[in-house]
């Protein structure tokens, strides 16, 4: 691939666009600063001005798609009563892992050791957690119930989706047809909502 040219200030975009295009050719495991340089057409020393590592690329990308999914969970955010929110928050979240498999994997898998290490990361990721505490919160409120451990409800919602979204994108669950795959993810979805 020729080199494109790219003006100062713009390397760091472009990397992390041919890494994320990378990402979702290849997986996480696949991808290495020097195939991220050769995507935007620069040396193979350039990414090393803006990350230190592969780790740093990666913790970038998965930083990128927890706004993305704060995005797509801000979209939903208050689309009716707290119950019909929190239902859109798990199908939001789930259909977010569908689009991106590569990416929700990288997110949420053992490439980045310690989010901590990466403040953009772990803020991201923070951000995209308060969206799913404030919806089950929401929910509780709106239904009186008081909980002695705030956590528990929403990490009970999360465990929900997020163990529904990797079963789907790992194909476990191959016995059926698209349409019924939707019903699937309303009924899981719903069911923190409903109880059934």
């Amino acid at each position: 691939m020729a080199k494109k040219p790219y003006h100062h200030g713009s390397l760091r975009p472009a990397l992390l666009a041919g890494a994320m295009e990378l990402l979702e050719q290849k997986g996480a495991p696949s991808l290495s600063l020097r195939e991220a340089a050769r995507m935007a057409g620069v040396s193979q020393t350039a990414p090393y001005r803006h990350f230190a590592g592969k780790e740093a690329l990666l913790a970038a990308l998965a930083a990128r798609g927890f706004e993305e999914l704060t995005r797509a969970l801000d979209e939903v955010a208050a689309t009716g009563n707290a119950a019909e929110t929190l239902h859109a928050t798990g199908r939001a979240y789930v259909d977010f892992a569908l689009a991106r498999p590569q990416l929700f994997r990288l997110m949420f898998g053992p490439e980045i050791r310690d989010k901590s290490v990466f403040p953009e990361t772990l803020e991201a990721a923070q951000g995209a957690y308060s969206r799913l505490t404030a919806a089950v919160e929401a929910y509780l409120a709106s239904r009186r119930i008081h909980v002695k451990t705030p956590r528990v409800p929403a990490v009970t919602a999360w465990s929900l989706v997020h163990g529904l979204a990797s079963l789907l994108i790992d194909n476990q669950i191959t016995d059926m047809e698209e349409d019924g795959k939707n019903r699937l993810i309303d009924a899981v979805t719903g069911f923190f909502v409903t109880g059934g």
